[in-house]
């Protein structure tokens, strides 16, 4: 049920704006330690992933999924389940951070089946490295039991590194920077569809 109190974006959509700590919890309005997670607003979906792929080295897997997901709405259809699939990995470092690792598991063999039909090595990240990643995390979890605290490591990156194209045919960045859409492409390309007759 909606309230008025609640936060709100200028568009009027609910957004928490309470304080984060680095693994995404909220925190109470008036809270003044640190780390806090930062919002980041980048201007291109290359922005998004260049940032995205940094706050992941530096382990704040929290901002690189809000990050990450700008390249994710931004995706065509073919790259939906990839670009999902790696911020699976980020989002499962989150539960790792936050001492969950029945969720971390979940999200680990989650983004393993959605990175599954993909190359070994596409629009510049190491798929094969990113699958195994998945698969080392679960067994390590498993065998260390719930106390395990393994991080994803660095961003599986091939040697140019990661980038982004709206063309699924492409096989290279496109020379124009994409703009981060407001609301996920599927989500508009939705809402642009016939209503069904009933």
């Amino acid at each position: 049920m909606a309230t008025d109190d609640r936060d709100r974006r200028d568009d009027g959509r609910p957004e928490q704006a309470r304080p984060r700590d680095r693994t995404g919890r909220p925190l109470p309005y008036d809270t003044d330690v640190r780390p806090l997670a930062q919002d980041h607003d980048p201007d291109t979906v290359e922005e998004a992933l260049d940032l995205g792929v940094r706050l992941w080295n530096d382990e704040r897997y929290f901002e690189a999924h809000e990050c990450l997901e700008a390249v994710w709405h931004a995706s065509p259809q073919a790259d939906e389940d990839f670009w999902q699939g790696v911020i699976q990995i980020a989002v499962a470092g989150v539960h790792l951070q936050r001492g969950n690792p029945v969720g971390a598991l979940a999200l680990l063999e989650r983004a393993g089946q959605r990175l599954e039909g993909y190359p070994p090595l596409h629009r510049g990240v190491d798929v094969a490295a990113a699958r195994q990643t998945c698969r080392d995390l679960a067994e390590r979890i498993g065998a260390d039991g719930p106390d395990a605290a393994p991080s994803p490591g660095p961003f599986p990156a091939g040697p140019d590194g990661p980038w982004f194209t709206a063309d699924p045919a492409a096989l290279s960045p496109s020379p124009e920077p994409t703009p981060v859409p407001d609301e996920p492409v599927w989500l508009a390309a939705g809402r642009r569809r016939e209503p069904r007759q009933r």
